[in-house]
């Protein structure tokens, strides 16, 4: 039997969840602010490693699990290897350049708002590459969101994107959006075959000796010498707490409701992130923003409506 409030906690779970990953886009700007892409990328998922290695020994020990060859400390084991550099490559090392790289240059609400077409994304390579039937109220929110995404980036007239192209800044979030649903779809093949707690935690760690030697070469140490307590706190915070703690709170929510149910939660983030950058950050918020937004989010709805 269910213990009373324990609904009531999971619930806020899942709502801190997406509050803390909201806050990544204000930390994330913060940071890129005063250091390079890589460096911060780098040092964010060492921190996330780590506390992750922690939580992945500690499921070992209480689930009576053993490393490759009987060992006592949790190994990846050479088959899994392709389908987790995948999930490295994507989801850790290129979706982090491009995050940080693009935060440097646009608002925090704004860059939130672009990826969270994302489920739209996926659901249009499921339409496009597998041959998925979609349906004509999916096949609407797919329309949508794309639409919301060119309202966000052109201010209100998409027509705009034709004469005058794309910021920078909003084409390095763009590229956050690709890289993100590139590994949310190759996720769901490695997670098949593992554990999600396995899975993410070999990601960070495999991302993260792919981003040291850019991250060396951007003069990484001498940038954490010269990082300010607040820049430490946001990184610390990046990585233990929007990657490691949300991490397993997320996954609490999808063992107690299912996916389908918890991935709802999702449409929260960028609502969190938008009023966190006005909050904090005094960022505007203005109406081409709004508009784009409450397509993009009505999209990602009526993209992933089960059938």
């Amino acid at each position: 039997m269910a213990r009373p409030g324990a609904g009531l906690v999971l619930y806020a779970k899942l709502v801190g969840c997406m509050a803390l990953w909201g806050a990544t886009w204000v930390s994330g700007r913060v940071v890129a602010q005063q250091m390079t892409p890589f460096a911060a990328a780098f040092l964010r998922f060492l921190c996330a490693s780590a506390f992750l290695y922690v939580l992945l020994c500690r499921d070992a020990a209480q689930s009576g699990r053993t490393g490759p060859g009987g060992g006592r400390w949790p190994m990846l084991a050479r088959a899994r290897l392709p389908g987790v550099l995948f999930l490295a490559l994507t989801g850790v090392a290129l979706y982090n350049a491009l995050f940080f790289s693009g935060l440097a240059r646009i608002s925090a609400g704004r860059a939130a708002l672009i990826v969270a077409c994302v489920p739209s994304t996926v659901a249009l390579y499921a339409w496009i590459a597998q041959q998925r039937p979609t349906g004509a109220l999916k096949a609407l929110g797919i329309a949508l969101s794309l639409l919301g995404v060119a309202v966000i980036l052109s201010g209100g007239d998409p027509l705009a994107l034709v004469r005058q192209g794309v910021d920078r800044g909003d084409l390095l979030i763009l590229g956050c959006m690709i890289t993100w649903a590139a590994y949310t779809i190759g996720g769901g093949r490695v997670m098949r075959r593992d554990t999600p707690l396995s899975a993410v935690t070999w990601s960070c760690i495999l991302g993260c000796a792919m981003l040291l030697p850019p991250a060396l070469a951007q003069d990484m140490i001498g940038q954490a010498q010269h990082a300010s307590w607040l820049i430490w706190g946001n990184i610390a915070f990046l990585g233990v707490g929007a990657t490691g703690l949300a991490f397993t709170w997320y996954y609490d929510g999808i063992l107690a409701l299912g996916a389908q149910r918890a991935s709802v939660f999702l449409n929260l983030v960028p609502v969190f992130a938008m009023l966190m950058g006005a909050l904090i950050l005094g960022e505007s918020v203005g109406p081409a923003l709004v508009i784009g937004g409450a397509m993009v989010l009505a999209g990602v709805i009526l993209a992933n409506r089960p059938a």
